[in-house]
């Protein structure tokens, strides 16, 4: 177990102690001990050091919500370390380019940072807590596959934004925090707000160069296959494709997103409620689940085929659908 996971649940196990002991005490408050024989106890006035009934049923009530909150922390912690049922695509799952400076600080046993850089896919939009969205549930994957590493996940993610936005401040939230790999999902805004992919293209690729000179590894994520993106196909096949020549060109992972989540409802047949929330855009729970769950099992694949020596670094197909 992590240093973190047995703090965690000592706090839990402390927390509920304290509650207990306030309600044992609370209740037990008439059995108190007596007082030296040498000081008299003066005569109770009627009602006095009786149990005040309704005092004694908040105080329980107080200890049983405790009670119930501990349970609820530790249902959600079950699944979040459960996967979901989450299917590969039909064509399997190949690597999505290799991550060196991942797989080497893995192997040299050293804290390794990833910083999920994006906008409201990123940040959590839709699901129905922050332990829900893609950066938490990934961070839980690989520490679970890497006990013995140290892995921070920053989530920096911010509603609206696109490239234009994300550049602005890509040092500040992402190169300062010194990454060992950036996961850069963009081009959702861009089609919503039709901007020209050629634009956010060249944005995308200054920010590229950027992340390459300071030595992180990278991987994009493209748009989501949901209802308000697919009003715009032509835009968002046009966008989809400029994002996947970038990969090749540069040498960098990506993770077809688009292409995944058309899966999900196309293959296997999902409604879009099943991964998709009412607004037609964002990813609920399972989807951000399956998501992180596919990007994790694609950044283990390759952080093990560099180990090995296996991988090849011009390598960016991902989850590509037969």
């Amino acid at each position: 177990m992590r240093v973190s996971d047995r703090i965690q649940s000592a706090a839990a196990a402390a927390f509920l102690a304290s509650a207990l002991v306030q309600f044992s005490c609370s209740a037990g408050m008439a059995q108190t001990a007596p007082e030296p024989a040498a000081r008299a106890a003066p005569l109770a006035a009627p009602g006095e050091g009786e149990l005040d009934v309704a005092t004694f049923e908040r105080k329980k009530s107080v200890a049983g919500a405790a009670l119930d909150k501990i349970k609820g922390v530790a249902r959600q912690a079950g699944d979040i370390l459960a996967r979901v049922p989450c299917l590969p695509p039909k064509g399997g799952a190949k690597s999505i380019g290799a991550l060196p400076r991942v797989a080497r600080k893995l192997a040299d046993r050293r804290p390794v940072v990833i910083v999920a850089f994006g906008s409201s896919s990123t940040q959590g939009y839709g699901s129905s807590s922050p332990a829900f969205n893609y950066p938490n549930r990934l961070a839980t994957q690989l520490r679970r596959h890497y006990p013995n590493s140290d892995i921070t996940v920053i989530n920096s993610g911010k509603g609206g934004e696109d490239a234009p936005e994300m550049m602005l401040r890509l040092k500040t939230t992402v190169l300062d925090a010194k990454p060992d790999l950036v996961i850069w999902q963009v081009g959702t805004n861009a089609i919503l707000r039709d901007l020209d992919p050629a634009d956010t293209g060249k944005l995308v690729d200054d920010g590229i160069k950027a992340i390459q000179s300071a030595g992180a590894d990278i991987v994009l994520v493209d748009p989501q296959y949901a209802p308000r993106v697919n009003e715009r196909g032509e835009h968002a096949g046009k966008m989809i494709r400029a994002l996947g020549r970038l990969a090749e060109l540069r040498r960098v992972g990506i993770f077809p997103r688009f292409e995944v989540m058309k899966e999900w409802h196309e293959q296997q047949s999902m409604p879009f409620d099943k991964f998709v929330i009412a607004d037609g855009l964002h990813m609920n729970d399972w989807g951000y689940a399956c998501f992180a769950q596919l990007l994790g099992d694609g950044i283990i694949r390759s952080v093990d085929q560099v180990r090995l020596g296996t991988a090849v670094p011009g390598d960016v197909t991902a989850f590509r659908p037969m």
